[in-house]
């Protein structure tokens, strides 16, 4: 196995990595520098798009563009043009809260949670997950979730894995793909007893989960009952999120921290971006929205 950071990128808040198969590209985020990166490995070359800020997560469309996760509801992107136009307004009025992590279905549906920055134990949880829906609207599909983060899906598609950091705990669900609801809500992993919180999550053409334990510098793998199968100890303190990418879906990238609401690493290395190859693991292509 090694691990070798790419380019020299410092993100603030290195966020949602997204392998797009049909380019060979890899796009991710920095969610407090309003920025989306785009690299062709094959070269090295990396290209940014500036995007309102702060953005949780975004998703490559079907049609060209992006939708994105923004503080107020879903947007689309045009990266040619610049231009974000709102989609779904949410009526997140709280200045504390925002979009945060989100992921597409099999079906091609994006699904997004929020998180409640600077929430005292005695608050009430404001947000939940929503998913945007064909018409421009957006569905509530669970609320009392503080720190939405590692939506994925298993893959058939039947399985939807979600985890609220403040928690400490990943969630699965069954997952309607004709509705695109989830439901039967239970614990996949309580992480409580390893004194860390799920950050992003993907899943591997195996079934089995990766999440970026983000308290204890690891990258830990799940199988589908939830029990750890492997750890890897991380060179940069605070892993945020990771993607399967490369030519045949056998390359982990992993974004990080260098300072966000939360966290500071002032390593140099901090908020760079990560490849780990040489893992017995291959990934999925990740679907295109379809709205």
């Amino acid at each position: 196995m090694r691990i070798t950071r790419i380019g020299t990128t410092k993100d603030r808040l290195g966020e949602g990595p997204i392998w797009d198969a049909e380019t060979q590209r890899l796009f991710w985020i920095d969610s407090l520098g309003g920025v989306v990166h785009r690299l062709d490995p094959s070269t090295g070359e990396v290209e940014d798009f500036a995007v309102p800020a702060p953005i949780g997560s975004m998703s490559l469309r079907a049609d060209g563009g992006a939708i994105l996760s923004l503080k107020d509801g879903f947007h689309r992107h045009d990266f040619t043009t610049g231009e974000t136009t709102l989609l779904a307004p949410l009526g997140l009025d709280n200045p504390d809260v925002r979009l945060n992590d989100g992921k597409t279905d099999r079906q091609g549906r994006f699904l997004a949670g929020t998180m409640h920055l600077h929430r005292r134990e005695e608050d009430p949880v404001i947000g939940g997950l929503f998913r945007l829906d064909p018409n421009g609207g957006a569905t509530l599909l669970a609320d009392d979730i503080a720190t939405s983060n590692g939506p994925c899906f298993s893959p058939d598609g039947r399985t939807f894995y979600f985890a609220d950091s403040s928690r400490q705990t990943i969630w699965a669900f069954d997952y309607d793909t004709e509705t695109g609801t989830p439901r039967n809500k239970r614990t996949f992993v309580d992480l409580k007893p390893l004194g860390t919180a799920p950050d992003g999550a993907t899943v591997d053409a195996e079934g089995y989960l990766w999440s970026c334990l983000i308290r204890t510098s690891t990258i830990a793998r799940f199988d589908p009952s939830g029990r750890m199968v492997q750890q890897i100890a991380f060179p940069i303190r605070y892993p945020t999120s990771l993607a399967f990418g490369g030519a045949n879906l056998d390359v982990l990238y992993v974004t990080s921290i260098s300072k966000s609401v939360r966290f500071e690493d002032p390593a140099e290395e901090a908020g760079g971006l990560l490849a780990i190859e040489g893992l017995a693991a291959i990934g999925l292509a990740e679907p295109r929205c379809r709205l």
